[in-house]
C-alpha cells in the first residue's frame, strides 16, 4: 500500500495526519499540532535569530557566572598596572584605574541585561493594561489614554529619559522606572488594537450578555488573544533598554561609578588618545552593546515572523 502520510510543510495546515505502521497492519493517528508548537518550528528554521538566541544564552551565563570567570574583582584598582595591554593577566588589559576590563566587562553585562528585562517587563505590563483598558472601554477613556500616548511618541524618548533621569537622580531602580514611561506607548497601541478587533468576536458578546465582567473578558480572552504580539514587542523592547541604559550611563545620568555598566565603561574611554592608542578600553564594551542589542532584535524578528508567519510571507 502506498504512503499515506501528508507534508506537515503544506502552507496554512494547522493540524496533520500521521500515518503509523504496526506490526499488524496499518494503524492511523491523527496529531494535532498546537499554534505554539508550529510557532516553535517556525522559530527553529530562522537561523539568524537561532544564532542571536544561542549568543544571548552565552552573554547571560557569562553574566550569572561572573564571580567564576572573572580573574579580577571588577572594582580592585591596582595603580601599578593602570592602562596595561591585553595579557595572560589581564585578559582584556586595564582602565585608567588599574580595574581588569574583562571583569568589569562580564559584571557589566549583569547590570545592562537587568535593565533591560525589568524596563521592558514594565513597560509591556504597563502599556498592556494601558491599551486593554482603552479598548475595552471606549469612549473617553480611549480618547484620554491614546492621546496620552501619542503624545509620549511625539517626543524623542531620549530628551525624556534624559529630563527624568536628572530629576530623579542616576540609579538602576530609577533608570528601570524612566526607560519604561517612555516606552510602555508602544505595547499600548498594539494591545489596543487587538482588543477592538477581539471585542467585536460573538463570544464575547454573549459573555456580555451573560453578564461577564470586563475583568473577566481582559484575563481570559482579550490578553490571551494578543499575547504572542505581547511577546514579541517585549524582546523587541530589552534591545531598546539595553541601548537606552548604554547611552544614559555614557552621559553619566546612569549607572554610577565604581559599579560598572557597558555604558560608563565606553564614558570612561572617550578620550581621544584611548580612542587612538588604548583600544581594549572602549571596543570591548562597544562590542558587547552592539552584538546584545542586534541579537535580540534577531530574537524579536524571528519571534514576530514565527507568531505571524504573514509578516514574512512564510508559512
Amino acid at each position: 500500500m502506498s504512503d499515506l502520510r501528508p507534508s506537515l510543510d503544506t502552507p496554512g495546515v494547522a493540524a496533520a495526519e500521521e500515518v503509523v505502521a504496526t506490526e499488524t497492519g496499518m494503524a492511523v493517528r491523527s496529531r494535532r499540532r498546537s499554534p505554539l508548537a508550529m510557532a516553535a518550528r517556525r522559530f527553529r528554521r530562522n537561523k539568524i535569530a537561532v544564532a542571536g538566541s544561542v549568543f544571548l544564552l552565552l552573554i547571560l551565563l557569562l553574566a550569572l557566572l561572573a564571580p567564576l570567570i572573572a580573574q579580577q574583582s571588577p572594582n580592585a584598582v591596582d595603580l601599578g598596572a593602570i592602562r596595561q595591554a591585553p595579557s595572560g593577566e589581564h585578559w582584556l588589559g586595564t582602565d585608567a584605574s588599574g580595574r581588569d576590563v574583562f571583569a568589569r566587562l562580564i559584571y557589566a553585562a549583569r547590570v545592562s541585561l537587568l535593565v533591560g528585562v525589568f524596563a521592558a517587563l514594565l513597560a509591556v505590563l504597563l502599556g498592556t493594561i494601558v491599551g486593554a483598558v482603552a479598548g475595552l472601554f471606549g469612549g473617553w477613556v480611549d480618547t484620554v489614554l491614546m492621546r496620552t500616548a501619542d503624545m509620549m511618541l511625539s517626543f524623542p524618548s531620549i530628551v525624556i529619559l534624559i529630563v527624568l533621569a536628572g530629576i530623579l537622580g542616576p540609579s538602576i531602580p530609577i533608570l528601570i522606572i524612566a526607560i519604561a514611561i517612555t516606552t510602555w506607548p508602544t505595547t499600548a497601541r498594539l494591545v489596543r488594537g487587538v482588543t477592538l478587533a477581539v471585542r467585536e468576536r460573538e463570544y464575547l458578546h454573549a459573555a456580555r450578555v451573560a453578564g461577564a465582567s470586563r475583568g473577566w473578558m481582559l484575563r481570559k480572552h482579550i490578553v490571551p488573544a494578543a499575547m504572542g504580539q505581547i511577546v514579541v514587542v517585549g524582546t523587541i523592547s530589552v534591545a531598546g533598554a539595553i541601548l537606552a541604559e548604554a547611552v544614559l550611563s555614557f552621559l553619566g545620568l546612569g549607572v554610577q561609578p565604581p559599579q560598572a555598566s557597558w555604558g560608563n565603561m565606553l564614558n570612561d574611554a572617550q578620550s581621544l588618545t584611548v580612542i587612538q592608542s588604548m583600544p581594549w578600553l572602549w571596543l570591548p564594551p562597544g562590542l558587547a552593546i552592539a552584538t546584545t542589542v542586534l541579537s535580540v532584535n534577531f530574537v524579536g524578528d524571528g519571534l514576530r515572523d514565527a507568531v505571524d508567519p504573514r509578516q514574512s510571507g512564510r508559512s
